[in-house]
């Protein structure tokens, strides 16, 4: 059997101390015969650039995300509610961006939880008012990159090497992998997301300004960081998809 490891970091014994990463570990075989086949094309071998499941920039996952982005705000115009969570390292790509930005304007209700810099301007009227941003800062470096998108109910995630910037979706390779295991929705994703959401110990919120305000001065705060390493079995209190 062929078993692939698909990650947000790489094997770095020393980041891997203070990094928060995640990685799929699987035998699946569309998966498994999609990174063979990325290997190949890497290699020379072969000039196959379509694949069964993964996003491979450069190639797929440009047009992959543009299209679930617009997928979302198209279910947001028929009266569906749109939905869009995602988590990074940067945030610079002006065409994902401005896709985000109408996005918004058709209802899709987007928190994007940045660590580093962010290039897009939350909360201005009419272009990004269902669009909130996080900075999160506190013991672990956030690293892992977790796209989300609630599609109609029919919920899709991704987890993989790649920011939002152009670097990542052109000029490098890169993967994204989609989780489609229930449980691990909600035992590791969805509980991920929803309290890093709730975080207010260290987290920081972007206005429309530029300027990061922090969410709390008080020291009994929820902290995620601290959940997440005082609760290593992750019990999954709900979609962070269903929440506004």
């Amino acid at each position: 059997r062929c078993y692939v490891h698909v990650a947000t970091g790489n094997y770095n014994s020393k980041t891997a101390q203070v990094y928060t990463d995640l990685g799929l570990f699987t035998c699946r075989d569309d998966i498994s015969d999609d990174v063979v086949d990325l290997f190949a094309y890497l290699t020379g071998r072969s000039l196959k650039r379509d694949y069964r499941k993964l996003l491979v920039a450069p190639g797929t996952m440009r047009a992959g995300f543009l299209s679930m982005i617009e997928r979302e705000a198209q279910h947001a115009r028929e009266g569906r509610t749109g939905r869009i969570i995602a988590k990074m390292n940067a945030l610079e790509d002006t065409e994902t961006i401005n896709a985000l930005y109408k996005a918004s304007q058709a209802g899709v209700q987007i928190d994007l939880i940045v660590r580093g810099f962010c290039c897009l301007r939350p909360g201005i009227p009419g272009l990004s008012d269902n669009i909130r941003v996080r900075t999160i800062l506190g013991r672990l470096l956030e690293h892992s990159r977790i796209y989300c998108f609630r599609n109609g109910g029919d919920e899709e995630y991704y987890l993989g090497s790649a920011d939002w910037m152009s670097r990542n979706l052109d000029w490098r390779v890169e993967t994204l992998v989609p989780i489609e295991n229930e449980t691990v929705h909600r035992q590791v994703l969805e509980e991920i997301m929803v309290h890093s959401l709730q975080d207010e110990a260290q987290s920081w919120d972007l206005d429309l300004a530029g300027v990061y305000h922090r969410v709390s001065e008080d020291p009994a705060a929820f902290s995620a960081h601290n959940y997440f390493m005082t609760n290593p079995s992750l019990s999954g209190r709900g979609s962070a998809l269903q929440r506004t």
